[in-house]
């Protein structure tokens, strides 16, 4: 399922980052003690004019960790001594699990423990390379958009006057002259607001640097949030040291994956960023929203953005993209559902209800898929993680840990999405050592005879090569 990026266009769910009333998450700028400018409107308009002036890119990284850190600092903590300690006596014996069940080697670094505030530190360069694409694509789809809407016809009747003069030099062959630089701020301002909104949100929920399912951290370097880690565990019946154990038996499997197969988070966003390359913007639209924008209310401009600026229907491309995206997010997933049942499922009590419950927190819509679906425009379907795990247990069965890790030497190795819906096929078709003997094997063998009879004719003085 695809939604547009950014949050644009009808939400889903009002209580989701980028839903309700507050697409963009600007209110709790415009006033609020939560916003990070507080309710004076003299902070207001000193911090806009510095934000405003934003030139690093298409989204706005300073306004989205103001507004991911004002979110997470107010009720955030230090984290104990004892944290620390727990966080890495779990993380060592996840290691020692794991080492049994997967050929991938532990990196050896030291497990972390970051508060909500350290992980919104410590991943925003991932989700800098992750979204600026996408919104760097929104933004010029926009002005060209505004360009073919509004260059050819003039500028549309009733316009608020402000509007109208900074649209005056629209036309001819200089485009949109000094309005793309202006727009290029707006976006930037609007979209850091989102990404800071949205971060904010899921920096309260995530257990670990992977959850998300993504390489947000630096491949090898596991890490944990004790505070949200804890207040998983307070939902469960389930000791917390067996919750905490079983996180970090996840992210330390992910850790594994993202360091042993290079490729991968390249793979991951390359698919992200071919999706965003199939954004399109309606003229029609982008003109009827001008239309209705009041420079005198800085909410008019989120409000006239939100109804319906972007095509909803994917293109054949976009498809694609999408089908690449959500098959190798879920053969990430299903290998560490995988990996971690096999590593615990016969020592950890509560492994079962353990694995259920991470299943249905991701079926359900949880942080990673609603954060995802806001910042990217894409919604993933959680339902292929069962598949994935089932096929790549069926892997391992058949040829054990070895033959399954294999399969991540090289993308075209990897199950595709036919495979999914098909696991004991691609077993069959994969497995060596159950299946009849190939032709490839047979005349491998055959060239061993060749040179064997070559060899024997050297060595008795026939034929020699002159």
């Amino acid at each position: 399922m695809t939604r547009p990026p950014f949050g644009f266009g009808p939400p889903d769910r009002p209580d989701e980052p980028g839903g309700g009333d507050d697409p963009f998450g600007l209110s709790a700028m415009f006033g609020g003690a939560g916003g990070p400018f507080g309710g004076d409107m003299g902070s207001v308009f000193a911090q806009m004019q510095k934000l405003m002036s934003w030139s690093g890119g298409p989204v706005n990284w300073d306004l989205a960790d103001e507004v991911a850190t004002g979110a997470t600092r107010p009720a955030d903590e230090p984290v104990t001594a004892e944290q620390a300690r727990q966080v890495t006596d779990a993380c060592r014996l996840a290691d020692l699990w794991l080492d049994a069940v997967t050929t991938f080697p532990a990196s050896g670094a030291e497990p972390q423990a970051w508060t909500r505030t350290g992980w919104v530190g410590s991943t925003t360069p991932a989700w800098r390379a992750l979204v600026d694409p996408v919104a760097g694509r929104v933004v010029g789809a926009m002005g060209t958009a505004l360009e073919q809407g509004l260059g050819a016809g003039g500028l549309p009747e009733g316009l608020p006057p402000e509007v109208a003069g900074l649209l005056g030099g629209l036309g001819g062959s200089g485009g949109l002259g000094p309005l793309r630089g202006v727009m290029d701020q707006v976006g930037g301002f609007v979209f850091g607001a989102q990404v800071g909104q949205a971060l904010g949100a899921l920096a309260q929920e995530v257990l670990s640097a992977t959850e998300i399912g993504l390489p947000l951290s630096a491949p090898g370097k596991p890490a944990l949030l004790p505070a949200n880690v804890d207040a998983f565990s307070a939902g469960l019946e389930v000791p917390a040291d067996d919750v905490r154990l079983y996180v970090a038996l996840r992210e330390l499997a992910h850790q594994r994956l993202f360091a042993s197969v290079p490729w991968l988070q390249a793979h991951l966003f390359d698919a992200v960023d071919a999706y965003a390359r199939g954004i399109e913007v309606d003229p029609s639209a982008i003109e009827r929203a001008v239309g209705s924008m009041d420079p005198s209310d800085p909410e008019s401009m989120q409000r006239a953005m939100g109804e319906g600026l972007f095509e909803i229907e994917a293109t054949p491309a976009q498809q694609a993209a999408l089908a690449r995206l959500e098959t190798a997010l879920a053969l990430v997933e299903g290998w560490v559902d995988a990996v971690v049942d096999a590593a615990c499922a016969a020592t950890l009590p509560s492994a079962a209800a353990l694995r259920e419950t991470v299943r249905r927190r991701r079926a359900s819509g949880g942080p990673a898929e609603q954060t995802f679906a806001t910042l990217v425009g894409l919604q993933l379907r959680p339902r292929r993680l069962r598949e994935a795990a089932a096929l790549w247990a069926s892997v391992a069965q058949r040829g054990g840990s070895s033959a399954r890790d294999a399969l991540w030497a090289h993308p075209d190795l990897l199950p595709s999405a036919t495979d999914l819906d098909d696991p004991e096929g691609f077993v069959t078709r994969t497995a060596g050592g159950t299946e009849p003997e190939t032709d490839w094997d047979a005349g491998l063998r055959g060239l061993d005879k060749d040179l064997d009879g070559t060899l024997d004719d050297d060595a008795s003085g026939g034929p020699t090569e002159q």
